[in-house]
């Protein structure tokens, strides 16, 4: 039985950044993970889909040179290779993350853990940990939704689908948020035919909808077919995937040669112990957790997906390195989500911090708003790349910055800034005060704040 000063559960963006963080501050730390490194984000989710969407957007580029002058022929695509580079990239970082624990003296073990106490951690290898902290950071898994014919051949997860290594002729996706939308973009700019199936009427439901409306548009304009406010009812064999109107019960089918089952992911919360040791968790199985990770079991935190604060890979990393100070003694901030970026890699790429304008204005604030245009934009138009649009959500009284909406290149790089803004708790003045270097797209950033007071410079005057 080996005694450590913390042990962390799961290796994913939380979890290996929470052991490492414990480590610098002085503690014993273990890290136990029963898989690879690096967890969904760097094995089966963020890196792997983003390295596939690079792989087609260096294709479709190829193929749609003309416009910038550039003019390739014969332009081809070898999918077991765009697949061999993804695996790649994850396992370069997965190694890179091995690298770090060790460096900073953390113990890593492979194995599974089972909770018997809350200071005492059983695994399959036969060891036994015992600590003062334990940290859980198991994540989530895709989220298997109740349908008839979900287990045919070619019916597919996430994780299923980035494993395939043949591309399909027809996708159909059943589900239009983040992970629907981003695997879609992938294959149509592939050339592959893509029908999304979607229950909301609308697909990306959490953004601003004058974001989502552009979205579905540029999604359309590429031949992905929408179909929107249904109800999946079953998969028949030829995966075929029947649907019915939410509103009037209306039927129809699409057809593919794969269906991806996109319909979000639960927490993997079960087989671990947490109800042995009397962690509390809702109805949804994620566990319940304070403003510190703190579950209602002294010394046991929970951080990542499991708490479904928000399923993201940086919020899991912040709450890692915030529960390490925590357990260190070191002042601690608690995380506001309200200022924490969510980004969705479809093409042009869109984020948002903080609310939208529906949101805000549910609060009975006096809200402002304040648009600029990327067809303004010197960067963007020389990359040919100037569609889209940078929006403010304010308070019209404070000044205060209450959400931010982009949707253009670079625009999950954008959102940092706002973020740092809000998180000092700056107004849409200071962010348009701040001269911002020519020619990029973060001007755009600057242009939007200007608006909000009417006075953008490289936008038209607005009509009385």
């Amino acid at each position: 039985m080996e005694k450590f000063d913390a042990v962390v559960i799961g290796g994913g963006p939380g979890g290996y950044a929470c052991a490492i963080r414990l480590a610098q501050n002085g503690l014993r730390a273990a890290l136990v993970e029963a898989d690879t490194l690096g967890g969904t984000c760097l094995n089966r989710g963020c890196i792997p889909t983003k390295t596939l969407l690079h792989s087609a957007d260096v294709y479709y580029d190829a193929t749609h040179g003309e416009t910038v002058g550039v003019t390739a022929g014969n332009v081809t695509f070898d999918y077991d290779k765009i697949i061999e580079r993804k695996n790649a990239v994850s396992k370069q970082l997965s190694g890179g993350i091995a690298f770090l624990e060790k460096s900073h003296g953390v113990t890593v073990i492979k194995a599974k853990a089972v909770l018997k106490d809350r200071n005492t951690v059983a695994l399959d290898n036969g060891e036994t940990l015992t600590c003062d902290h334990l940290i859980v950071a198991t994540g989530s898994e895709p989220a298997a939704l109740p349908i008839p014919g979900i287990d045919l051949p070619g019916v597919v997860d996430s994780t299923g689908l980035l494993n395939m290594t043949t591309c399909p002729k027809h996708i159909v996706i059943v589900g239009g948020g983040v992970i629907g939308i981003e695997f879609a973009t992938f294959f149509y700019r592939l050339g592959v035919q893509v029908t999304i199936v979607e229950m909301l009427d609308r697909v990306l439901g959490p953004l601003d909808k004058d974001v989502t409306n552009f979205v579905e548009a540029e999604l359309k304009k590429n031949g992905v077919e929408l179909v929107l406010g249904v109800k999946v009812e079953s998969i028949e064999p030829g995966l075929k995937v029947r649907y019915a109107s939410v509103k009037d019960g209306a039927k129809g089918t699409a057809e593919g040669d794969v269906v991806l089952m996109a319909g979000g992911r639960r927490p993997n919360t079960k087989g671990i112990g947490l109800d042995t040791i009397g962690v509390q968790m809702d109805r949804k199985g994620f566990v319940k957790i304070d403003g510190l990770c703190r579950t209602n079991v002294s010394g046991v935190y929970a951080i990542g997906d499991i708490n479904g604060k928000m399923q993201l890979a940086h919020v899991a990393t912040a709450q890692g390195t915030l529960v390490a100070d925590h357990i260190a003694g070191k002042p601690c901030k608690q995380l506001n989500y309200n200022r924490i970026p969510s980004c969705v890699y479809c093409n042009p790429e869109t984020a948002m911090v903080g609310l939208t304008e529906e949101q805000a204005r549910a609060t009975g604030r006096d809200i402002g708003t304040g648009v600029f245009n990327l067809s303004g934009n010197g960067k963007a138009l020389t990359m040919g790349e100037n569609k889209g649009f940078v929006k403010f959500v304010f308070d019209k009284a404070t000044k205060e910055i209450l959400g931010f909406h982009v949707i253009g290149p670079r625009a999950t790089d954008l959102a940092a800034e706002v973020a740092a803004v809000m998180e000092c708790e700056g107004t849409i003045s200071e962010i348009g005060s701040t001269v911002h270097p020519h020619p990029t797209v973060s001007e755009a950033v600057m242009e939007a704040a200007h608006a909000c007071h009417g006075n953008s410079v490289h936008a038209p005057k607005a009509r009385k």
